[in-house]
């Protein structure tokens, strides 16, 4: 491919960008939730994330070991 030819295809990429819409509200929320409501869902999803890491991590020697 010639040299002006792939500069052009460039140019268009570089030119036809697609900007995402974002649907931000500036009301409040519907519904609150507490302090100990956020505690729990943060522990739930650290657990649900780290555990199974964390316990492969923790067995790698047994993981190691051909019996």
């Amino acid at each position: 491919m010639p040299l002006p030819a792939v500069s052009r295809l460039f140019r268009h990429a570089l030119r036809t960008q697609v900007v995402p819409f974002a649907r931000v509200s500036a009301k409040p929320a519907q519904n609150n939730i507490s302090a100990g409501e956020q505690a729990i869902a943060l522990t739930v999803m650290f657990v649900t994330i780290l555990g199974p890491s964390g316990w492969i991590l923790a067995h790698l020697e047994d993981y190691k070991k051909k019996e």
